[in-house]
């Protein structure tokens, strides 16, 4: 039985970080185990613009621990007014990595998302010319579509008539959560990759809601049935290129994530890596982490791999039940806080 594993130094393929007192008090838990990390463009007021990404990453830099040598890869919040442009002149300078679709009011501050794809063809066209990533939340938002359904309807509507208006253009599906998700993603490799979350490799919505409703584990697209659950983690532990870490690590404050009308997002960065190593060490494949953890979201999305290592031991400790932000009672709750871990990051 193993008790030890080094691998590659892993990067994290889609997180939240917020700003401010928020961003200070969560960027060290991954800065510790990642090399890199895109960080989602979806703050108050969005990161939308070349100046905005190049503002919020002085911002990410500064809030780094002494010494850190993590890399914040910024993304572009596409709305209905991007400037191919710009977009175009923050990739070339290398500012944005990538642009991420949020349909409008699909999920945490995307308001200000895409209203109808329609609109953005012009930037889309752009980025199939340049070979710049697209990245989705993948779920449609029409009020008639069950909001478990809302990934498969996602893919049936919008995502296979993409990949063919725009052939050439490399996607990424993000924090899949159904079977339907995991078996498109495989079928349109490798031009489709998709992340995948802790959570939804760990959860069902039994877990969720089957004995008192636990809202720290309302997330966006929400935790589905063993099925959709059995088939991420076989996807996961397949060592399939398309497939790849993404957290979507979302903290947010405890008023606002538990209440009357709570927001999705699951803080898990302190548990992130550990908890995929019992995932994988569960399913027997813990020689198929590296290769989700730290080399198919690279080569997807064409950057070198990390040179550095992190190691992981067989060893328990237990989880913050949450974390301290900055400022009057503020707190952020932490996935699987309190429990204890099976495994442990020991050296980086």
């Amino acid at each position: 039985m193993t008790s030890r594993l080094t691998i590659r130094k892993p990067d994290d393929w889609h997180l939240h970080v917020r700003d401010g007192a928020m961003l200070k008090a969560v960027l060290p838990f991954t800065a510790r185990n990642f090399a890199r990390a895109i960080l989602m463009p979806n703050l108050v007021p969005p990161v939308a613009t070349t100046a905005d990404a190049a503002a919020y990453r002085k911002r990410v830099l500064a809030a780094l621990p002494p010494g850190s040598t993590f890399t914040p890869l910024m993304t572009c919040y596409l709305r209905d007014d991007t400037d191919p442009d710009d977009v175009e002149r923050g990739f070339r300078d290398g500012v944005f990595t990538a642009v991420k679709l949020y349909p409008a009011h699909a999920t945490t501050n995307s308001a200000a998302g895409v209203t109808d794809l329609k609109k953005v063809c012009r930037v889309l066209e752009r980025m199939e010319k340049i070979d710049m990533p697209f990245l989705m939340h993948g779920e449609v938002t029409d009020p008639d579509v069950d909001i478990f359904d809302r990934e498969k309807a996602f893919i049936e509507r919008t995502l296979i008539p993409l990949t063919k208006m725009f052939p050439g253009l490399r996607m990424t599906l993000e924090h899949l959560s159904s079977k339907e998700g995991v078996d498109f993603v495989h079928s349109a490799k490798p031009q489709v990759g998709g992340t995948i979350t802790p959570y939804h490799l760990v959860q069902t919505r039994t877990d969720w809601l089957g004995a008192g409703l636990k809202p720290y584990m309302y997330v966006m697209p929400v935790i589905k049935t063993a099925r959709d659950r059995d088939a991420l983690r076989k996807a996961a532990t397949s060592g399939e290129s398309c497939y790849f870490l993404g957290t979507d690590s979302a903290p947010h404050p405890f008023a606002r994530k538990v209440n009357v009308n709570g927001v999705p997002g699951m803080f898990n960065s302190p548990v992130a890596l550990e908890t995929y190593a019992k995932v994988f060490e569960e399913e027997g494949a813990l020689d198929k982490l590296e290769a989700f953890a730290s080399v198919n979201g690279a080569k997807h999305y064409k950057l070198p791999l990390n040179a550095g290592t992190v190691t992981l031991e067989k060893s328990s400790w237990v989880a913050p039940e949450e974390v301290k932000v900055d400022g009057p009672d503020e707190r952020a709750i932490v996935y699987r806080g309190g429990e204890t871990i099976e495994w442990r990051v020991v050296g980086s």
